[in-house]
């Protein structure tokens, strides 16, 4: 088996390079190796943490809310209230409108992410229709605020491995290079909405207790990503800069600023060693790939990060390279 493996990463690498004609040396086979042991160890992580997500979704939709007739806000939201309206099963509710939301995820944030989007959410279909929680609890305000914790943190969870269990975020990322409202404005407006649909169908007590299921369900999400503000600051210090900057560019499609700086680790009298530093701006939802590529590039890379209430000018926006 580990004549097969390296097999198919020498023909992996020998497929990377060659429109270059370059030959294949060690040094480049053991570069390869070490890109794809990245790529496998990162997928492995990312898979993990979104299938936690998606059982702790899961908890908080069957343990919680859907026995006791509460509603989220959000696709979630919207797929339930049809669901109680229409008696169509929410699994397949959960698919069907998230399609749409996932296309524009395709264009908005990278095919990547939407394949894994849609097969995060496909699993949480199929597990709220398999797995079946006991009532924990028949106290509505339990019910509203633990239903929204853990359908929260497994939002949160799925966001943190790279891909999304509900569309309203890729919503409002897409509608933001179109619109001049920021992305937290138009989760804000489309909730909203929601409820003010469940309060007409359903009643004001129904909706009241929606909006505070949203609430515990939005501030878990902070807590779990440490805030779902529209851009990440992120600073990079390595001695492949270069190589660095030119995959923000022609992969993530984001531009960046180089400035000169110097390294103050050295011991007295010793001259500073100059360096270039990166600074660039990416969103949350592509802060693991960019974390991925650059761990690629050079894994002893300095990054820091800072999340970014609001960004105007410049290349903010995500354009192709041409």
């Amino acid at each position: 088996m580990n004549f097969i493996n390296k097999y198919i990463i020498k023909q992996a690498a020998q497929f990377r390079i060659h429109k270059k004609k370059i030959k294949l040396t060690p040094a480049i086979y053991q570069r390869e190796l070490r890109k794809v042991s990245i790529d496998l160890r990162s997928l492995l992580f990312d898979s993990f943490i979104i299938n936690l997500g998606i059982f702790a979704a899961t908890l908080g939709l069957k343990g919680f809310l859907m026995p006791n007739m509460f509603i989220d806000g959000g696709v979630t939201g919207i797929s339930m209230i049809i669901s109680k309206t229409s008696h169509i099963p929410l699994p397949w509710l959960l698919i069907i409108i998230n399609i749409p939301f996932i296309i524009m995820g395709f264009s908005a944030v990278g095919k990547q992410f939407a394949i894994k989007s849609l097969i995060a959410i496909a699993t949480l279909a199929l597990e709220v229709y398999l797995i079946d929680f006991p009532p924990i609890t028949s106290d509505k305000l339990l019910i509203a605020v633990f239903g929204g914790f853990f359908l929260g943190l497994g939002i949160g969870l799925a966001m943190r491995g790279g891909a999304v269990l509900d569309g309203t975020e890729i919503m409002a990322v897409f509608l933001n290079r179109k619109l001049p409202i920021t992305i937290g404005g138009i989760i804000l407006i489309f909730n909203v909405f929601i409820f003010g649909i469940a309060a007409y169908i359903f009643g004001i007590e129904i909706a009241m207790y929606a909006i505070l299921t949203y609430l515990a369900a939005s501030k878990t999400v902070d807590f779990v990503v440490d805030g779902i503000e529209e851009y990440v600051g992120v600073t990079i210090i390595s001695e492949k800069n270069e190589e660095i900057r030119k995959m923000i560019i022609s992969q993530l499609g984001r531009g960046c600023t180089v400035y000169d700086g110097k390294r103050g680790y050295a011991k007295q009298y010793e001259d500073l060693i100059e360096t270039e530093i990166i600074y660039t701006l990416v969103t949350r939802l592509e802060l693991s790939k960019l974390q991925t590529e650059i761990e690629k590039i050079d894994e002893k890379a300095f990054v820091v990060m800072n999340s970014i209430k609001d960004a105007k000018g410049g290349m903010i926006k995500k354009r192709p390279l041409k």
